[in-house]
């Protein structure tokens, strides 16, 4: 039941593909989505069953985006972003459905490596750093560093991750150490930074 319309990526049957979307080699495009006019998809995304990504969105190559969310037009994402389950971004601060306000779209921008966790909502014009960590269920209604944690509603940052996805603990010269990579960062005037060994 299932088909490409394109040797390069793979297509599910019952997914829409508009006229003038540019979708790279190796991304797979899952059930009931619909990929709207003017989208660039990078390579080897993966976009999940009931997905929607508006006109002229951008995403990077290796963006997963599960099942269930809406990209809205004026949201790009970076390299190797993860967008959970029934997340969602918005493009107008104050919609009311009488009043047209597609030339006030907010933009915002996913900077690379960043995980937004399941059922979590962006509310636009609110850059996410790179790799940064947005927990389940959050509402950011505010620019995120690069490596923040940030978790509740309305969102606040309680640490750091490091590039694997691991909470950073820095000792007393600000430095820390990823557990599963052993690559070490440095906490300096509540900016991380990676450091290079």
């Amino acid at each position: 039941m299932e088909h490409k319309t394109n040797t390069e990526y793979f297509v599910h049957e019952t997914a829409v593909i508009d006229e003038g979307c540019k979708i790279g080699e190796g991304t797979k495009i899952w059930h009931f989505s619909h990929i709207m006019t003017g989208c660039v998809i990078g390579e080897n995304c993966n976009i999940g069953q009931n997905v929607v990504v508006s006109p002229e969105v951008v995403l990077g190559k290796n963006v997963k985006v599960q099942n269930n969310v809406s990209i809205y037009t004026g949201v790009t994402c970076d390299d190797d972003v993860f967008l959970g389950p029934s997340m969602v971004f918005t493009n107008v601060i104050n919609p009311r459905s009488a009043v047209n306000r597609k030339n006030q779209y907010a933009k915002t921008h996913v900077g690379k490596g960043a995980t937004i966790g399941a059922n979590a909502t962006i509310v636009c014009g609110h850059d996410i750093g790179e790799y940064a960590f947005i927990g389940a269920g959050a509402v950011v209604t505010k620019t995120v560093k690069p490596y923040a944690l940030v978790v509740g509603n309305p969102s606040r940052q309680l640490g750091w991750m490091s590039e694997y996805g691991h909470r950073l603990e820095f000792d007393d010269n600000g430095i820390a150490v990823c557990p599963e990579s052993k690559e070490r960062y440095k906490l300096e005037n509540d900016r991380v930074t990676k450091l290079k060994d």
